[in-house]
């Protein structure tokens, strides 16, 4: 009975396989859940680890060691009184300020206090804690922060306190990672749950597509914390937070396609096992080849410069890969083990009608389908003029102020306060290495520099034939305008012969952080492209059809950003994006929306070899619809979840993916793909062979009502 269905097919859906299949998911999960939740533990959120090797500012960390440690990251403690600090109040300072150095991992002298220079008296006085961090430093900065937040309170003076500079930056930042994982599984298992509930419309089945959604995501876990450990892969909390999203909404999409393919076999087969191995067989290619291009798609991100782009790459493609085995393994074995009873109280019994060929999506087809061409044009013009919004985009980098969502956080207010007082660069100095003999002349060069405090640059500190210099910037490190300070002061220490001067610091690492994510941009967004092609030729033999896809995709992701930039720019009043943010976009809305075509026209492709193309399109999205939207909905929801964080990036991320897939699975697959179809015919498929079947005219495509009637003969 199963002659025609793959041994692949047969082993998850056998009667002694199913159990096999636990057993081992049960094995693998037993070795790996465990590691997984060690994770958080291999996370590195330090930007400056995040550079490529051959950025000017990390050989700049690289000899600054000599110098002091790389795990040192300053607090700046800024006290404040608008009506003038008293003599009184800068001896009370100070005396806290003898205080500080026997704080936990203090181990160099403390700076300041420091008065600003208002006059008749300062107003501001700030006081540099240098804190060694350690390895585990991003886990313990909102700890090392705290107790020095609480040392520094002066009752009954007047005066407002506040920590900030890196330190204090780096404990908020470390805080809104806080939970994360438990934010976003727990917010993106009710999407899925809310989704699933409404979609098979059963109060028992969604439990097992997230039961294997689950085990994917511990296994994916426990495999990345092995490569992170003992293979060097860099995972930050941007990279495990998207991994949580992508597997849960990419795995739940496998598992609702599988589904609904299982559902109509049940129809046609008594044998709950065999329905369950010519749905595999039927259905796995698609999902395989739709899985294969996220996949590929994501790992050609470890061709980025930039180690946090780069790692990302692997991570997600890892999740997507376990949760493509969990969806084809795991979850058919669950299936059949439980039998029919599932689908209660709709059960689909063998010989019964499936309705889903007389839905929506039929209807729409038909519609579709009386002028194709008027649809794929109008369609195509509405998409243009949102994509038009994506010139408004603003993603040249945002400032730590307006990194997080919702009220300031300490740090943010603090560094506000010292920018009133002090030189915006203040607390973040831009540093210079040279030669040791050259040093003097160096620092010469570094004194012209317009936008560096002259009086800032003091006597270098040499050390192993290396001379330090250090200076003020007069702008913010995170400013446009720091960031032409640090191409000023390259220029000039450059010049000096025999040198080999090097500018780093903060502010040099934003501005070369910035470039690599625009070099990765224009290196990626090809690759992926050209990538994505070549496994659409393959997959449908044909040169026409990927083309066709590709173009839509890529419309429907410049429509998505062009939504996002109105409702990041009017509504939300974001400050701007990451540079990084339209790579990221494009790799999953292209990857992402690749998928839900490959769906669609691996099913067209399927009944244009019985019916022809343009009747197979009718019949491929009335069988498709519901379920790609399913599918479309229940992703755009998950990535919407990352929206619940408190951090910028991840809220534009979840947002603008969350638009993209909404347009890819409604208007772009179910409408602009459809009617491209039908208005093209055979010639989609050239130069395959079933581009020489002769198809019916464009008036002649049969109705919703025949085109049901043809699908149903099968």
């Amino acid at each position: 009975m199963m002659s025609g269905v793959g041994t692949l097919a047969k082993l998850p859906s056998g009667k002694i396989g199913k159990w096999v299949t636990l057993a081992l998911w049960v094995l693998i999960l037993g070795v790996l859940a465990p590691l997984g939740g060690k994770l958080n533990s291999v996370q590195d959120n330090q930007m400056s680890s995040w550079l490529p090797g051959d950025a000017e500012s990390t050989q700049v960390l690289e000899i600054t060691e000599r110098f002091h440690s790389s795990n040192e990251i300053p607090a700046i403690v800024v006290y404040e009184k608008p009506s003038g600090l008293t003599q009184g109040d800068l001896t009370a300072i100070a005396e806290h300020t003898a205080k500080f150095g026997e704080l936990e991992r203090v181990d160099r002298d403390v700076i300041g206090p420091i008065p600003s220079q208002e006059t008749p008296a300062p107003q501001a006085a700030q006081v540099i804690v240098p804190f060694n961090a350690g390895d585990d430093g991003w886990a313990k900065l909102p700890d090392l922060v705290e107790q020095l937040d609480k040392a520094a309170q002066i009752d009954g003076t007047g005066m407002t306190v506040h920590v900030t500079g890196p330190a204090g930056m780096g404990a908020d930042q470390a805080k809104a990672f806080e939970g994360i994982d438990g934010t976003l599984l727990y917010a993106a298992l009710l999407v899925v749950i809310v989704a699933l509930l409404i979609t098979y419309r059963s109060p028992i089945l969604w439990l097992l597509p997230v039961l294997s959604a689950g085990a994917a995501l511990f296994a994916a876990q426990g495999v990345i914390y092995l490569l992170a450990e003992y293979a060097g892969l860099t995972v930050n909390g941007q990279s495990a937070g998207i991994l949580t999203v992508l597997v849960f909404g990419a795995g739940t999409d496998y598992a609702l396609l599988l589904v609904a393919r299982y559902r109509e076999e049940l129809r046609r087969h008594e044998d709950r096992h065999e329905a369950m191995a010519f749905a595999l067989h039927r259905a796995g290619p698609a999902i395989w080849a739709s899985a294969a291009t996220v996949i590929v798609g994501m790992v050609c991100l470890v061709f980025a410069s930039l180690n946090s782009t780069s790692g990302l790459g692997p991570v997600a493609a890892i999740g997507v890969g376990v949760g493509l085995l969990a969806m084809v393994t795991l979850l058919p074995a669950l299936l059949v083990i439980c039998g029919r009873w599932l689908f209660w109280p709709v059960r689909p019994s063998f010989g019964s009608a499936d309705h889903t060929e007389t839905g929506v999506w039929a209807k729409i087809g038909g519609g579709i389908a009386r002028r194709p061409r008027v649809v794929w044009v109008v369609t195509a013009l509405l998409l243009g003029v949102f994509a038009l919004g994506s010139l408004t985009l603003k993603a040249d980098g945002i400032t730590n102020a307006g990194s997080f969502t919702g009220d300031a956080p300490e740090s943010v207010v603090g560094d506000q306060v010292l920018a009133r007082h002090f030189p915006a660069g203040a607390a973040q100095p831009i540093e210079v290495i040279a030669k040791a003999d050259k040093a003097d002349e160096v620092r010469a060069a570094f004194r012209t520099v317009p936008g560096v405090v002259p009086e800032s640059i003091e006597e270098p500190q040499i050390k192993d034939g290396y001379a330090l210099l250090q200076g003020t910037m007069v702008d913010s490190v995170d400013s446009d305008a720091g960031a032409a300070t640090v191409d000023r002061v390259r220029a000039a220490v450059h010049q000096v012969p025999g040198a080999e001067a090097k500018a780093g610091g903060m502010a040099a690492i934003l501005h070369d952080t910035n470039q690599a994510n625009t070099d990765d941009r224009n290196l990626i967004i090809p690759l992926v492209l050209v990538v994505v092609f070549l496994i659409l030729a393959g997959l449908l033999r044909a040169l026409v059809a990927p083309l066709v896809l590709i173009a839509t995709v890529v419309l429907s992701f410049f429509a998505a950003l062009g939504i996002s930039a109105f409702f990041f720019n009017q509504v939300f009043d974001f400050q701007g994006a990451d540079p990084s943010f339209p790579l990221f976009v494009f790799v999953f809305l292209v990857s992402l929306g690749i998928d839900y075509n490959i769906f669609l026209m691996t099913r067209i492709h399927e009944e244009s070899k019985q019916w022809g193309t343009r009747r197979g399109a009718l019949i491929g999205l009335s069988a498709t619809g519901g379920v790609i939207t399913s599918a479309g909905l229940v992703l755009a929801g998950t990535f919407a979840v990352l929206a619940t964080l408190p951090l910028v990036a991840f809220a534009q991320i979840g947002f603008t993916v969350a638009v993209g897939v909404v347009l890819d699975t409604i208007i772009v697959r179910g409408i602009l793909v459809t009617s491209l179809t039908l208005d093209i015919g055979r010639w989609m498929w050239w130069p395959h062979r079933l581009s020489g079947k002769r198809d019916v005219e464009p008036e002649e495509v049969t109705t919703d009502r025949e085109v049901t009637a043809l699908s149903t003969e099968k």
